[in-house]
């Protein structure tokens, strides 16, 4: 039996089963899809995140960006460069989540892809985990599984706190003039922005909405907005996927059980940024895991709270920054975006170095007269 089942190898689930495996718990990662896998994402890495590792993510690191440019229906544009200790990190997903599962391996984690989960049952006081390939038991499940993951509902978190947002990418191969500049757009969709992050060969271009609204036309508008790149992004595969955004703090733990990543729901409301939030759950996870294993009875209830405390406050800023600026997304840019400092604040949001609690209030003051009066 393992102290530790981890069901998906994303960014939470190799993260978890990297701390869990360092204190030297038994970890099994049961991933469904074989590794090195392809996960559609923009694939931009906040630099903060290496203050919870001890190893050095450079192998797994595309290229490092240190400009952003914003545009208004591809023109107004804003440059700034990202005044921060270090660049954002642009990765490959398939590269990026298998490099920290191997990094897990190394400390004595196990990893089995491949393998789908096909149910879940309580045993008294460990989990049988059915998969495809026979059962295997743990003392302890992190569900870590993603947006479209049944493991949340097999728990029972069937009501949870969850807004749905919907994204469409193209890995287009090119030769990239300008590798350090990460590209944003505003205007040519509603509800929400276009993004174009280079690669080392070739960029990720993507559009998402992040409040409710009327459908839109995601291709034609993704086909426009690449082609002020000379790239033809009908020659490219493209990727429609949900995104499971905060919606409020929430139980996250169960009998035996967490979720992280975005089984939890903890991709930004403003950004739509998922791979930091994600980690975060995944090192918090851990945590409480190992304490739990140790005896601490109330542990996995703490991950709940620490959660809520230490993501959940800031996304409940995120979270009416968002809905303010994409209602009035011409006022924003104007009044935001086109600021000195503004482009350089986002920058250092990205960065982590910079939270939305600090800049916020000002920024909705701005945005909507009378507010906070």
């Amino acid at each position: 039996m393992y102290d530790c089942i981890i069901v998906g190898a994303g960014p939470a689930g190799g993260t978890a089963a990297y701390h869990l495996a360092k204190q030297g718990r038994s970890v099994l990662v049961l991933e469904k899809e074989s590794l090195p896998r392809y996960k559609p994402c923009g694939g931009g890495v906040s630099p903060a995140i290496a203050q919870w590792f001890d190893f050095d993510f450079s192998p797994a690191i595309s290229v490092k960006a240190d400009s952003l440019r914003f545009t208004w229906k591809l023109g107004d544009p804003v440059e700034a460069k990202i005044a921060t200790k270090e660049p954002v990190w642009m990765v490959r997903r398939d590269i990026f989540d298998h490099f920290l599962v191997q990094q897990a391996q190394k400390q004595g984690a196990e990893l089995r892809d491949n393998t789908e989960v096909t149910g879940i049952e309580f045993q008294s006081d460990y989990w049988q985990v059915n998969t495809a390939n026979g059962p295997v038991t743990g003392r302890y499940l992190i569900a870590a599984d993603g947006v479209k993951g049944p493991m949340a509902k097999w728990l029972g978190f069937k009501d949870r706190k969850r807004r749905l947002a919907g994204a469409l990418e193209a890995e287009v191969p090119a030769i990239v003039k300008d590798k350090s500049t990460i590209h944003f757009e505003f205007g040519l969709v509603k509800n929400g922005y276009i993004w174009n992050f280079p690669k080392a060969d070739g960029y990720s271009i993507g559009v998402g909405t992040f409040v409710g609204g009327e459908p839109q036309d995601f291709k034609k508008i993704l086909d426009e907005y690449a082609r002020s790149f000379d790239v033809d992004i009908k020659t490219s595969k493209q990727y429609g996927y949900p995104l499971c955004l905060w919606d409020g703090n929430q139980k996250l733990h169960t009998q035996n059980a967490v979720l992280a990543g975005e089984a939890a729901c903890v991709v930004d409301p403003m950004t739509a940024e998922g791979i930091r939030p994600s980690i975060f759950s995944g090192l918090i996870a851990a945590g409480a895991i190992n304490e739990a294993l140790s005896g601490e009875i109330n542990a996995l209830e703490k991950y709940s709270e620490v959660i809520s405390e230490e993501w959940g406050t800031e996304m409940a800023w995120a979270q009416k920054l968002g809905g303010a600026f994409y209602r009035f997304p011409g006022i924003g840019y104007k009044i935001g975006v086109k600021r000195p400092s503004g482009a350089k604040i986002m920058g250092k949001i990205l960065c982590g170095e910079l939270r939305y609690g600090d800049v916020t209030d000002r920024a909705l003051k701005r945005l909507i007269p009378g507010f906070g009066g």
